[in-house]
């Protein structure tokens, strides 16, 4: 049935953290009952940057509420739209408020010169259900799955006894927590891992080392894809280099939830089970830690990925979308 609204869309720098705080708590637990995951410090960070009203997008208004915000940042020569969320008490209503806050976003977007590129993940929205304004402005989509592991509640410790990994390592290669001391050849392994991968389509910084650096600076000093746990997060060492081969890297979403926000292993280095291994060297760590569960996102068309995951338990929670726009390659 369809709802009357009478809708003002206004840029959002017009608005304070004040105005929108009650917006984005709804969102936040919106992020919490689908994903299992606190948002709360996003929320605190993106509202820090809202009161500083320099990011660009717009708020929609209905009858005067705030009922609708979208934004982007500015990375280069490319934009990423960093959200989208509306409320309304018809769920489609909401929807086609999501949309209407789209499209100027991505008509600005499109029409800025300096910008070659334009990404998005917007995690809430099921796979389909937004695409129509991307597809119209011209994007790809990348169906994308949101994956998650439950521990048995019942004898962790049993389950999950300390794991045995280390011990059968080659004697030239050494396993270790994350050290600051890591960023670079880890970055160098980012880099190198994803050549000629489909996630590099969907993420560019995967494209150079630069990119890749700031990847992993986002990854472990801003609270996005959580709180980055040093304690849970692994590296495998080639002791005759130095070179860093694998790696697997979690931060903390919710109290007893994490999320591992990589795992990769070198080109040269796959085929021994490491990547599988590693994974499951964590998975041990992290019960014995009392975590309850672990999340993690992963492109759907990357079935070798995928299997990995389902092998180990992991099922789907949810599906979304990658949306890209390149405008130097359409």
């Amino acid at each position: 049935m369809a709802v009357d609204t009478q809708l003002e869309i206004l840029d959002l720098r017009h608005f304070s953290a004040r105005q929108l705080r009650p917006l984005l708590e709804t969102e936040a637990r919106v992020w919490e009952q689908q994903l299992r995951w606190n948002y709360q410090s996003s929320t605190e960070l993106l509202l820090q940057y809202l009161d500083s009203r320099i990011l660009p997008g717009f708020v929609a208004l209905d009858r005067g509420r705030v009922c609708g915000f979208t934004f982007c940042v500015y990375e280069g020569h490319k934009a990423v739209v960093g959200d989208a969320y509306a409320v309304a008490d018809d769920p489609s209503v909401a929807l086609n408020i999501t949309h209407t806050l789209l499209r100027p976003l991505l008509d600005l977007l499109l029409h800025s010169p300096n910008i070659n590129r334009i990404e998005s993940q917007l995690l809430l929205y099921s796979a389909g259900s937004i695409e129509e304004p991307f597809f119209q402005a011209g994007f790809i989509m990348h169906p994308r799955l949101y994956m998650e592991y439950d521990f048995p509640a019942a004898k962790p410790a049993i389950a999950y006894k300390e794991s045995s990994f280390a011990s059968k390592l080659p004697d030239h290669v050494e396993l270790s927590r994350w050290s600051p001391a890591h960023y670079q050849p880890a970055a160098e392994l980012i880099h190198e891992s994803y050549v000629g991968h489909i996630d590099a389509l969907i993420n560019d910084q995967y494209c150079s080392l630069h990119g890749s650096l700031r990847f992993l600076h986002n990854i472990v000093r801003f609270p996005g894809c959580g709180v980055f746990d040093a304690d849970q997060s692994w590296v495998l060492r080639d002791k005759k280099n130095g070179s860093l081969i694998g790696m697997v890297l979690c931060s903390r979403v919710a109290d007893n939830v994490a999320h591992i926000t990589q795992l990769c292993i070198a080109t040269a280095y796959r085929g021994h089970k490491f990547g599988s291994s590693l994974l499951k060297h964590c998975m041990n760590h992290l019960a014995a830690s009392g975590f309850a569960a672990i999340t993690l996102t992963v492109t759907e068309a990357n079935r070798q990925a995928v299997q990995l995951y389902e092998n180990v338990g992991f099922y789907t929670r949810h599906r979304f979308d990658a949306m890209v726009l390149d405008k130097a390659h359409p």
